[in-house]
């Protein structure tokens, strides 16, 4: 198989993205760095390397434009700037399309929906929200220590948001933050992964050139070094720190933040359970979670990555799973018909082929894919990988792995399925198969999970609020919910005079 390297897209400059700093399209002090193809290895492009130094102005041109502009409080300029961005990303659908498959790895079908299309559809709710929301609210009169008082609560924007984003979806990610960030009125701070530096960088080329998002509103620092995203952390300029990652950086991240009190918001690590009933057709759910673990190569923080079966029917869910995942479309992401792309490095094959090794010494058997596609020469591919014969004690039923991974565990009973889906130290999302509503009822309250699916049905919506329990995270992304993690709120109590 032959892999097509993407063309320059029309939105970069001889293949060499910028900062945006202060309204300014500028480039990195530190140079720049390689953007590599996942899928052919290939060096596409540079990016602009930021230092400290760059961070440093990045972070006081959001405060600035936040002190000192009324960005903060013109709902209706804020509602139309969002709109704006809309349709300006939008009209370059098919550029950026490009260059989110080539850099991201992502399959093409994908980039109809949470990979580039659906999230910037998104703005426009957030742009709706900012004009429907209860910014002043009356909570009435009352006589705290006898004095006749009037009470209102008003929701006011936090301040500088320091947002630090992933590889896996970055559209999805970066605008699940500027979306809801700057509808709520602050300034932000954009740092996104060093393997996918372009789907944020054009889109601060857009908001510069196509927006009239005022200067500093929106700052984007591209960089290798995670040194800057600690700097975010730390600064007393920042108010608030969104993050999106693993579990061990998110507990950094919280870690520094704690220096200067600012608020955190943490989206974490997942090793999320699909439980099967033994009402259900076993075959069918089986499928669908080897399927739903092999899209863009397992690189989702909330897939299903454990497959909880009826103990009886174990044999049979195993078979069913094996078939499903032999029948994944694997290989390049620049085709319709292909599920499973790359994974996004070669240090991310390397830890997933890890995690298989792992597999057999902890006495576990492979039961398909285990290694890399035939035909396959370059690019970062594992196949997509059915795991039999492990407890859930096991490490690589434990820890997330972040690849086409899925390991098959046996269960006695619907309190057994909620007992294993809840040892985890993570509590991100989960999927549910059976037919009798009270048991699906009864498992769903009892897996202490942040989102879940019952019989296929889908979660992820931008008025839907989305984040886990435990160590997957603190606070909730979309939605209500979501925007309000981007607000204080002031109680002011009057006198009253009649």
């Amino acid at each position: 198989m032959t892999l097509r390297s993407a063309d320059t897209s029309a939105l970069l400059v001889d293949n060499t993205s910028t900062l945006l700093i202060d309204g300014k399209l500028v480039p990195g002090s530190g140079g720049t760095f390689d953007v590599v193809n996942p899928a052919t290895e290939e060096v596409i492009g540079q990016a602009a390397e930021a230092t400290a130094a760059d961070m440093d102005l990045a972070i006081e041109a959001a405060r600035h434009a936040f002190d000192t502009t009324d960005w903060s409080r013109d709902h209706a300029f804020r509602a139309r700037c969002l709109r704006q961005l809309c349709d300006a990303l939008q009209s370059h659908l098919e550029e950026l399309r490009e260059v989110t498959i080539a850099e991201v790895g992502a399959p093409a079908m994908l980039t109809n929906g949470p990979q580039l299309a659906g999230p910037i559809e998104d703005l426009r709710y957030w742009a709706d929200l900012v004009e429907n929301y209860a910014w002043d609210q009356d909570l009435g009169k009352a006589t705290p220590m006898g004095v006749p008082t009037t009470r209102r609560l008003l929701k006011e924007a936090i301040g500088v948001v320091g947002a630090i984003t992933p590889w896996n979806f970055p559209h999805q990610i970066n605008f699940a933050k500027l979306g809801p960030a700057l509808a709520a009125g602050n300034t932000v701070v954009l740092k996104p992964a060093p393997d996918t530096p372009w789907c944020a960088a054009l889109v601060g080329k857009v908001i510069a050139e196509e927006t009239d998002i005022p200067a500093g509103v929106v700052n984007i620092v591209t960089s290798t070094d995670h040194a800057l995203g600690a700097q975010l952390s730390t600064d007393p300029r920042v108010d608030l720190i969104s993050f999106t990652g693993s579990t061990a950086t998110g507990r950094a991240v919280m870690s520094a933040a704690s220096q200067t009190l600012k608020k955190v918001f943490l989206e974490l690590g997942g090793k999320s359970a699909f439980i099967v009933l033994d009402d259900t057709d076993i075959k069918a759910a089986c499928s669908m979670a080897a399927f739903s673990v092999s899209v863009h190569a397992g690189q989702g923080c909330a897939l299903s990555t454990r497959l909880l079966v009826p103990r009886e029917k174990y044999d049979e869910a195993v078979a069913a799973a094996a078939k499903g995942m032999a029948g994944v479309g694997v290989g390049d992401p620049t085709e319709p018909g292909t599920i499973c792309g790359p994974l996004i490095s070669a240090k991310q094959r390397e830890r997933v082929e890890g995690y298989l090794t792992l597999a057999v010494e902890e006495g576990g058997t492979i039961v398909t894919g285990g290694g890399r596609p035939d035909g396959l020469d370059r690019g970062y591919f594992v196949q997509p990988t059915l795991v039999a014969g492990l407890d859930n004690s096991s490490r690589v039923a434990q820890e997330e792995i972040f690849g086409p991974v899925l390991v098959v565990l046996p269960h006695d009973g619907d309190d057994d399925a909620i007992r294993i889906a809840n040892d985890s130290p993570y509590g991100l999302s989960g999927t549910v198969y059976g037919t009798d509503p009270a048991r699906i009822d009864h498992v769903v309250r009892g897996v202490r999970t942040g989102t879940l699916g019952v019989n296929g049905g889908i979660w992820y919506s931008a008025d839907a609020p989305f984040g886990g329990y435990k160590q997957s995270g603190i606070g909730r992304e979309m939605g209500v919910a979501g925007f309000e993690e981007y607000l204080e709120t002031k109680l002011v109590a009057d006198l009253a005079t009649s």
